[in-house]
C-alpha cells in the first residue's frame, strides 16, 4: 500500500487517529471512482478517463478488455497504488487519500500481479504478513492475529501447504498462498489483479471459487480484472468492459456480453448463447485488421 508522507510524532498520531476511526467505519463497502484521469510520467495524455465507475457493496465486479486498455492501471487507482492526475475515490462516500495508510488496508485489500517473497519463508509466514495493519510496529502476534490466519487458510484451502517453503511451491499454489496473505487482513473490499494469469485451469477455478466464497459467505465487495471473459460473466454480478481506456459498457453480464462488444472491443467475431450459469461464448475467428 502506498505510505504516508508523515514521519515521526506526527505519523503516529494520524495512526492513532486511524485507529479510532476504524473503530467505528461502515459494514457496507462501496468503492467508487469518479471523473478520474489517470496517466503515467511518460504519457502526454491520460491513458485512462472515466466519469464514473462502481464497485458495488456485497457484489463482485469484473474489469474487462484487450490488453493496453487500462484495466490494471484502474485497479491501481482504486486500490491508491498509483494517483489518478484528476478525480476522486471514495469508499463509502470518503476520499480515500483522505485516510491513514494502516486505516485504508484495513478496509481495502490488494492482490497485484508484482508479488515476491523470500523463498525460504513458509507459506503460514508469508500469510501472517497480512496482519500488518492490525498491529503496532513492535506489536506480537496476539489471538486475533492467529484466528484471522487460520480462517484464511480455510478459506484459501491451503492448510497443507502451511509448512512449505514457499519457494518450493507451484504457481497456482504460491497464488493461493497470496490470496490467503490478503484474506489475513479482512478487509471488506477485495481488489484482484488478474489472479488466474498463467495458472491451469485447476487453479484457475480454485481461486475463482475463493472469491466466490468471499463474497457470498462474507460479503466481500470484490474488484477483480480478468483476461477470460467467459469466467469473468460466469463468477461476477457486474462486467466493467473497457477499450483503449475509457468503459465502453457495464452492468449485468447477460447484458454486457454480447456478439457486438466481442467483435468491437476484443476484435473476435463470436457467437454469444445464455444458459443457467451466465453467457457462454463461442469464439469464431479474430477481425479482420
Amino acid at each position: 500500500m502506498s505510505t504516508d508522507a508523515a514521519t515521526g510524532p506526527t505519523a503516529d498520531a494520524i495512526e492513532d487517529a486511524d485507529a479510532v476511526e476504524d473503530a467505528g467505519a461502515d459494514d457496507s463497502s462501496q468503492l467508487v471512482g469518479e471523473a478520474l484521469e489517470i496517466g503515467y510520467p511518460t504519457t502526454e495524455e491520460p491513458v485512462v478517463e472515466i466519469d464514473r465507475l462502481d464497485l458495488p457493496a456485497g457484489e463482485v465486479t469484473a474489469l474487462v478488455g484487450p490488453n493496453g486498455s487500462g484495466k490494471s492501471t484502474v485497479l491501481k487507482s482504486l486500490a491508491r497504488q498509483h494517483a489518478p492526475d484528476d478525480g476522486v475515490v471514495l469508499l463509502n462516500g470518503e476520499d480515500i487519500d483522505e485516510l491513514g495508510s494502516k486505516a485504508f488496508a484495513r478496509r481495502v485489500g490488494l492482490l497485484s500481479q508484482e508479488h515476491d517473497s523470500p523463498g525460504s519463508m513458509t507459506a503460514e509466514e508469508l500469510i501472517y504478513y497480512g496482519r500488518y495493519p492490525h498491529r503496532g510496529f513492535f506489536d506480537a502476534v496476539d489471538d486475533d492475529d492467529e484466528a484471522a490466519v487460520e480462517r484464511a487458510i480455510d478459506l484459501a484451502g491451503v492448510d497443507h501447504l502451511r509448512d512449505e517453503e514457499v519457494g518450493n511451491l507451484s504457481g497456482g499454489q504460491k497464488q493461493l498462498i497470496w490470496i490467503a496473505m490478503v484474506l489475513a487482513q479482512e478487509t471488506n473490499v477485495l481488489l484482484l489483479d488478474e489472479p488466474t494469469t498463467y495458472l491451469d485451469l485447476h487453479h484457475q477455478l480454485r481461486v475463482m471459487e475463493v472469491v466466490q466464497t468471499l463474497n457470498e459467505e462474507l460479503g466481500v465487495t470484490i474488484g477483480v480484472v480478468l483476461h477470460d471473459i467467459s469466467q469473468a460473466a460466469r463468477y461476477a454480478d457486474n462486467l466493467v468492459a473497457l477499450k483503449d481506456g475509457s468503459i465502453f459498457d457495464w452492468g449485468p453480464p447477460d447484458e454486457v456480453v454480447t456478439d457486438e462488444l466481442l467483435e468491437e472491443v476484443f476484435g473476435v467475431v463470436a457467437t454469444v448463447g445464455y444458459g443457467e450459469e451466465g453467457p457462454t461464448i463461442m469464439p469464431h475467428h479474430p477481425v479482420e485488421d
